[in-house]
């Protein structure tokens, strides 16, 4: 029986759990200028963040932003 490469198998088992992912996550497939994310991926390096807890941060302070208006 001849092994499969395991770009193969990966390639099979995305293809079997694609519905499942795009169930459970959304990917926005924005960009921001290059300067912009080189000094956002420095800091969450500095300090440890991930880019999941920097967008859940930002989303929480403009709820909070947002509730505080009139």
């Amino acid at each position: 029986m001849e092994k499969k490469p395991r770009s193969v198998k990966d390639k099979r088992y995305e293809e079997k759990h694609k519905a499942e992912r795009k169930a459970k996550s959304l990917s926005w497939g924005t960009s921001v200028p290059r300067e912009t994310a080189e000094n956002i991926n420095a800091f969450l390096k500095k300090y440890g963040y991930t880019k999941i807890e920097l967008i859940e941060a930002g989303y929480k302070a403009l709820l909070d932003e947002a509730a505080a208006r009139p």
